[in-house]
This record gives C-alpha cells, structure tokens and sequence, in this order.
C-alpha cells in the first residue's frame, strides 16, 4: 500500500504542533511493546503509528512521529521513512470521511475510473483534496486486496465491493445524511469466484 503522499503541511499547526497519546492509548502501547522480543520493540512502530493517526483524526501530524520515534528509541528518519511509504497514513488532514480509491490494473480494468469520477463529480474535489466542509477527502491508493470484487473503495475502515458509479453516489449520499450504507460487496451479482481447473483441467 504505496503511493504518493503528496506534500506535507508546513509547521507549526495550530492544535498540532505539539503531541502526547492520550492515557487510554498508552496504555495500549504498553501492552502492544509486550508482545514484541526484548530489544525489538521498534517493529511496533505501524500499530503505534495507527494508533496516533486515530488520536489525530485521521493524520498523523510531523510531531507524533517524533515522539513515536522517541518511545521506540530509533532516529526520527526512520520513523519518518515509515510514514511516507505506507499510503495507509495520511501526512495532512482529512476528511472525516476518507475515502480511497483502488487505481491498481483489476479494478482499473473494472472501471474504477469511472468510480473517480463520480467522486469527482459529486464531492467537487480532485484525489488530494477535502470537501469545503470537511466531510470527505479524496485519495488513490495501489492495491487494497479486494480484487475478487473490484472495483472497490475503503472509506475510513469499511470496505465497498463490486461498485458501480450509481451505487457509489448513493454511499456518499448516504454517508453525508448521516447514514451508514451497507459494507462489503454492494452489487447484487453473484460474488466472483477464483478459477479452479475440474478433475479433466477444465476451468
């Protein structure tokens, strides 16, 4: 999950210039550093970064990193070098909705252009951006692991399966009403199966 993070926000950031976790995620943290070997708590360093972004409202700000790589006791590039491959953080703000489009060759082939589109069309912003009110964001992300039913979508933790332009306007009509459309695959085929060869070789 790589890709291009676009470019950082320039600091210091009113209400993000400064970071500690909250009482509730250190202790989280504490039991997370218990499940890794003496000497080797800094491959904690993606649930701890996840747990930030989450603190955060959905980014992960320059200061957590470095008090993530102060916790872990590793130099701050490495931390840094962590954050900027893994499409999964976000280095600005987002929307409280963030949704990221599968752009990888299955659901490209599928038609996920036309899932962009609609996004475009309907929210008024480009991948990269936030909606006026801050409601939703945009992204294209490689590979989410879903291509059995591409294209697909992930908005925030949920996955959207089998899209359609028609059916991904109404989940972003729904999710701007406050609803909470249904997840998984949203199209009413039948779910795709692998390929698998019968006894004579047959597909």
């Amino acid at each position: 999950m790589t890709g291009s993070k676009g470019t950082p926000p320039t600091y210091p950031i009113e209400g993000h210039d400064f970071f500690v976790f909250t009482p509730e995620n250190q202790e989280k943290i504490e039991a997370i550093l218990k499940k890794y070997p003496v000497g080797r708590q800094a491959s904690a360093i993606l649930p701890l970064m996840d747990l930030a972004q989450r603190q955060c409202g959905g980014w992960l700000p320059q200061p957590a990193i470095e008090t993530i790589a102060t916790l872990l006791k590793m130099p701050v590039i490495r931390a840094q070098e962590v954050a900027t491959f893994y499409t999964m953080f976000n280095l600005k703000p987002v929307g409280k909705h963030h949704i990221q489009l599968c752009r990888t060759t299955p659901c490209w082939l599928r038609g996920s252009d036309a899932i962009k589109s609609i996004c475009e069309t309907h929210l008024g912003i480009k991948p990269g951006e936030v909606t006026p009110d801050g409601k939703f964001s945009l992204t294209e992300v490689e590979c989410l692991g879903a291509c059995i039913n591409a294209p697909m979508a992930q908005i925030n933790d949920d996955y959207y399966e089998d899209l359609t332009p028609e059916s991904m306007k109404n989940i972003l009509q729904n999710i701007a009403t406050g609803k909470s459309p249904p997840t998984g695959k949203v199209s009413s085929t039948k779910a795709k199966k692998p390929l698998v060869e019968d006894e004579e070789g047959d597909l």
